[in-house]
């Protein structure tokens, strides 16, 4: 991925030398990896709001209560004043080179529709942090807070992404930064409320099936964001599409459920199985359409 020399984001907060407090309520990649990387089932809770909460039971979208702020005002800890990673931080300028990109290609994206884009915050941290969906946590991988619509990830996590789930390069980590992008845009468009409303009236089966298409379609504006990137600035490489396809792969609810020792459980699912999550980033990365990214539309997904 040719990334080294473009411009970066001045949209990073840098806290990892910092503390945080508070329980959480986010969603995103993160959101769903928690409870898989962390615990003897698995994984833990920490990848992409991929590996989700199933393999501790817990519904994902009970994190995705943090799509809305469902469940009140969460308890914050006063964060000392944001700060710029270092110069010399190769993997955090890695981070803001990719954010940047995303702001150039959604602003036009939204510009060409009509609108303006809001830049989300990327904040940088490590173990915890407080943000306006309560405790953000490592062990929940990368997530996104509509409540302050800022992107959180502790970069350890692509340490876990490469040795505990097999997706190494350096595509595979900026399609994690553009799928939270992605749930970003989700709500500047109202879809992640609108699906959040929605589950509350359904059943817990039906809201999953809900929970997976939401999933899908950012794994589609992941795949939106790279067409554009890719048409105006030649970022790939070659073997970057194969790096983000097996990303797709490994947080899988299929093969994370596999992985983790359980059986795979279609009902259960809240991210999508790894064929629908490689098909619909596949989409989103040939079409480069928004509008082809309506997996709720969709009969199959």
């Amino acid at each position: 991925m040719k990334w080294e020399g473009n411009r970066q984001s001045d949209n990073v907060e840098d806290r990892r030398s910092g503390g945080a407090g508070g329980g959480f309520r986010g969603g995103g990649l993160g959101g769903l990896l928690g409870g898989l990387l962390g615990s003897k089932l698995g994984v833990g809770t920490i990848v992409v709001a991929l590996l989700g909460g199933w393999a501790l039971g817990i519904n994902p979208l009970t994190i995705l209560g943090m799509l809305s702020g469902e469940g009140g005002p969460a308890p914050m800890v006063q964060q000392a004043p944001a700060q710029r990673p270092p110069a010399d931080d190769r993997m955090a300028r890695f981070v803001s080179t990719v954010l940047a990109d995303t702001e150039d290609v959604w602003t036009d994206v939204f510009k060409k529709g009509g609108a303006d884009y809001q830049k989300p915050r990327l904040v940088l941290f490590r173990g915890a942090t407080s943000t306006a969906c309560g405790q953000g946590q490592s062990a929940m991988g990368p997530f996104y807070c509509p409540a302050d619509q800022k992107v959180y990830i502790d970069l350890g996590f692509y340490e876990t992404l490469q040795k505990q789930l097999g997706a190494p390069g350096d595509f595979a980590q900026a399609y994690v930064i553009a799928h939270e992008v992605g749930h970003h845009v989700q709500h500047l468009l109202g879809i992640s409320e609108k699906v959040q409303e929605a589950r509350s009236r359904v059943s817990k089966a039906e809201g999953n099936a809900l929970s997976v298409r939401l999933e899908l379609q950012a794994d589609c504006f992941a795949g939106v964001w790279a067409h554009h990137a890719n048409n105006a600035r030649q970022l790939l490489e070659e073997g970057d599409v194969a790096e983000a396809m097996n990303a797709a792969a490994k947080i899988g609810d299929d093969a994370l459920q596999r992985g983790s020792g359980q059986a795979v459980v279609p009902e259960s699912f809240t991210h999508g199985s790894s064929a629908q999550r490689q098909r619909w980033f596949d989409k989103g990365l040939k079409t480069g359409s928004v509008k082809g990214c309506d997996t709720f539309s969709s009969r199959a997904i």
